[in-house]
């Protein structure tokens, strides 16, 4: 029988205190998936790709690794390339170490699956911004200019002419853990893997805004805002649950495209916080919604703003004091003002994000 590589990247864990719990957290999800992957047949070797250093755990299940070279800046696509070239490997799925939180074991069985009967071509849960993705051959690495993140692997792909399909959205397949708020999602559902979970128990994240949040998406007399990279069947999704919605969607592929990193988003809902300022920009929620889920990213590139990891995370945790940026402090000072509960986040908050809220409206959590 056939088997499919699985390769796992994961991040160091270090920085400031959120950054560490979102670097945890995407060690305990590699270790849930490790232990999902290692119970089916169909898919092997496991091979992890990170720095291990102290991740003593890892050496307790059944992997290879390949620890990253210390000193040495990471660079995804020239990292994932010398995994190919070390394995061997003529196909292989990649998933990031934040990816499948709530993916079971049956979910990552039907991808491996589909992605052995993969010819020529990719299979990625997001072709505007890959966390995860089947690529065969892997020689079409090759052929692309390597990206130095997983964002843009299958948008680069595609445009070398390897013919990219997008798994159906779902919070399996759409959750990444890349910033607390996701990690806070990832925890309240009830599909989260059990080292995930144990971690996210033992930190001090604030769930409060989360279950009010679910609150709101399932009341009929709920009204909840959702801005950013939001896809169609997202909106579709959520339009579905007993509230009401109001969902403005702009900027998708920002990064895969390259127009964050040119200075080149032009947001409308930016346009309006540029003109009415921060304090003014979270007042005007008063009448128009009962909660906002907000995609922060697309308003701070708009703005310009290009802010460290730790004051990205900071804000989403609504805690300006720990800021340094003035304009994303002055930017959560306002936040915490608002009239309204709040949820602030990247993309998979208003991705994976807002469809794991909806399952777990569903299920009454």
């Amino acid at each position: 029988m056939e088997q499919l590589p699985l390769v796992l990247f994961t991040v160091g864990v270090g920085g400031s205190e959120p950054e560490r719990w979102v670097g945890e957290a995407c060690r305990a999800n590699t270790l849930d998936l490790i232990e999902r992957a290692a119970s089916l047949p169909c898919i092997g070797p496991i091979i992890v790709a990170a720095p291990v250093e102290g991740w003593k755990e890892l050496s307790n299940h059944p992997v290879e690794v390949m620890a990253d070279e210390p000193g040495v800046r990471f660079h995804f696509g020239r990292r994932l390339l010398e995994v190919v070239a070390r394995y061997k490997l003529r196909r292989f799925l990649y998933m990031g170490g934040g990816t499948g939180a709530l993916l079971t074991t049956a979910d990552l069985s039907a991808l491996a699956e589909r992605a052995l009967a993969l010819e020529r071509g990719v299979l990625t849960n997001n072709l505007y911004s890959t966390d995860l993705a089947a690529v065969a051959p892997a020689s079409a690495l090759e052929t692309i200019d390597l990206p130095a993140s997983d964002n843009d692997l299958a948008w680069r792909l595609a445009g070398r002419g390897l013919p990219v399909e997008a798994l159906p959205p779902s919070p399996g397949t759409r959750l990444d853990l890349d910033t607390p708020t996701d990690l806070a999602i990832a925890a309240l559902h009830p599909r989260c893997g059990p080292q995930l979970r144990r971690l996210a128990e033992g930190l001090p994240l604030d769930t409060d805004r989360v279950r009010r949040i679910v609150g709101e998406l399932g009341s009929p007399q709920g009204e909840v805002l959702a801005y950013g990279r939001i896809a169609s069947a997202t909106w579709a999704r959520i339009e579905r649950l007993p509230c009401q919605t109001r969902v403005f969607s702009e900027e998708r592929g920002m990064l895969a495209s390259g127009r964050y990193e040119r200075g080149e988003v032009r947001a409308w809902l930016g346009t309006f916080l540029e003109l009415a300022g921060p304090e003014r920009f979270f007042r005007s929620l008063e009448g128009k919604c009962t909660a906002a889920v907000l995609d922060t990213r697309v308003l701070f590139g708009h703005l310009g703003l290009r802010p460290a990891a730790a004051d990205r995370f900071y804000s989403d945790l609504l805690r300006p004091s720990s800021i340094a940026e003035p304009a994303v402090r002055a930017f959560t000072e306002a936040a915490c003002g608002a009239p309204v509960p709040l949820l602030l986040g990247g993309q998979s908050l208003v991705s994976g994000g807002l469809l794991a809220l909806a399952e777990m409206v569903e299920a009454g959590t």
